[in-house]
């Protein structure tokens, strides 16, 4: 059969099933991983495998194994490599909210910055707090801060709202451990420090041009402070008391610490150093040590403040891996699809129309997920449904410059196009008191401009620095 058909195929499935039947995204994923695997030709297998350069026995192999052992063997394969990384990043993110430590972030930057900086203050803590915590959790956190500073000024209401989405959403879709971003860097083989570096300077270039955006689109339909017509279950930033607030350094602990370990074994790689301290920053360095040390504090955190209630720390670390559960299992189904799709051979089927037709692995790759995202709404869904459709041929003599620029590629297309199939969408808009129409010409409209703006970034980052 067919790769494209099979291609066409699954999409149909992921895409038809979360738009039409209203299927959970790990049902939908597992579903099209299914039959994909069922109607793929043993040869096609084999020609898939090795083209990947792997012995012929392993393409025998992988090619007379059966259904369910692949699958199992996939999902195994994607939670070995991001379970630990999720789970602790979650416990990152509850820790930082029910600690205050989100809250001190916030109120020591409005603080250093001033009320007149207000907006990019929102932008800055977007981008600091989107890293660990879900681009929905910390709308919600730092929404009432937004219609408090509206209320106080008069005006400005809709430029605080979407200054509080401009960094959040970027920083969900390039820096890892987001599982978007973290998936993508995992399955195109792209080390974890070099991600997170370039998505948070992505991030804040991208966030920058959304701020402009909602500066224009606050002069052109200015609207007043709106009550929320849904509320979320976050204590709002500006309702805590001062004192049950940690120091900023400790607050920000959870959030650096991770970063500076991860990027230190990478500069660690390429540095001239003793061979016990080179491997002592290795290990600390290592992902799943790095981000377990920060859910670490994070939650000692949790445990040392004054109004602590002995149950505190469990119920926490019970919140998060409840939600955490969720997305490995998305991001695992997400992985098994994506290796069905390669064993297609619809990878190489690619890379030889974007030869024939000049079309660049990058612009392909941001329209594929760009498609899927605009499709379906769920832009980690639309990351990790790329990832398994191009990364076939995510090698530097394919894409003439590093892996990196084809990941954050992917999470630059995945802010386009956001609309009433995106949860995001009406949290927003009923947070925030915006009708649909609102909520289309000034969010929509500045995430899918960012993610644009990200796009040529890496286009000409990637032709100036192909880091090859």
């Amino acid at each position: 059969m067919d790769p494209f058909l099979l291609l066409l195929i699954g999409v149909i499935i992921v895409v038809g099933g979360i738009v039409f039947l209203r299927l959970h995204a790990f049902i939908a994923l597992m579903g099209a991983a299914i039959v994909v695997s069922a109607l793929t030709p043993r040869d096609a297998i084999e020609r898939a495998v090795l083209s990947q350069k792997r012995p012929a026995a392993e393409a025998k192999a992988r090619a007379d194994e059966h259904l369910g052992a692949k699958l199992a063997n996939k999902f195994g394969g994607a939670c070995t490599s991001l379970g630990v990384l999720i789970a602790m990043a979650s416990i990152v993110g509850a820790g930082l909210l029910h600690s205050g430590a989100a809250d001190r972030i916030v109120r020591s930057t409005l603080a250093l910055f001033g009320e007149r900086r207000t907006p990019i203050v929102l932008a800055v803590c977007g981008l600091v707090l989107g890293v660990p915590v879900f681009f929905d959790t910390v709308f919600l956190l730092l929404i009432p801060l937004a219609r408090a500073m509206a209320a106080r000024t008069g005006k400005d209401y809709l430029l605080y709202v979407l200054a509080i989405a401009v960094g959040t959403t970027m920083t969900h879709s390039l820096v890892p451990p987001t599982p978007g971003p973290l998936f993508a860097a995992n399955a195109l083989k792209v080390d974890l420090g070099t991600m997170m570096i370039g998505g948070l300077l992505l991030s804040a270039f991208a966030a920058t041009v959304g701020l402009g955006y909602a500066w224009w689109a606050n002069r052109r339909w200015p609207i007043a402070v709106r009550s929320p017509s849904a509320e979320g279950a976050v204590t709002p930033a500006s309702e805590r008391p001062e004192h049950e607030l940690p120091p900023l350094w400790l607050a920000l602990a959870p959030i650096v610490l991770p970063v500076l370990l991860i990027s230190g074994s990478t500069v660690a790689e390429v540095v001239a150093l003793p061979a016990e301290l080179k491997k002592l920053i290795g290990t600390l360095g290592h992902p799943n040590i790095a981000v377990a040390l920060a859910a670490a504090i994070a939650l000692l955190t949790v445990a040392t403040r004054r109004s602590a209630e002995p149950k505190k720390v469990k119920s926490t670390v019970q919140e998060a891996l409840t939600d955490a559960g969720m997305i490995i299992l998305i991001t695992a189904a997400g992985g098994v699809f994506g290796g069905v799709l390669q064993e297609t051979g619809v990878g190489e089927r690619i890379q030889g129309l974007a030869r024939e037709y000049r079309i660049g692995v990058l612009p392909l790759a941001f329209f594929v997920t760009a498609f899927i995202r605009t499709a379906q709404g769920s832009a980690t869904v639309a990351m990790v449904t790329s990832v398994g459709i191009v990364g076939a041929f995510a090698t530097p003599e394919t894409l003439g410059c590093h892996p990196v620029y084809l990941a954050l590629t992917i999470g630059c297309a995945s802010k386009l196009v956001p609309w009433m199939n995106d949860s995001g969408f009406w949290v927003v808009s009923k947070t925030a008191g915006l009708t649909e129409r609102e909520t289309l010409r000034t969010m929509s409209v500045m995430f899918s401009l960012m993610g644009v703006a990200g796009f040529l970034a890496v286009l000409v980052a990637a032709k100036l620095f192909p880091l090859i």
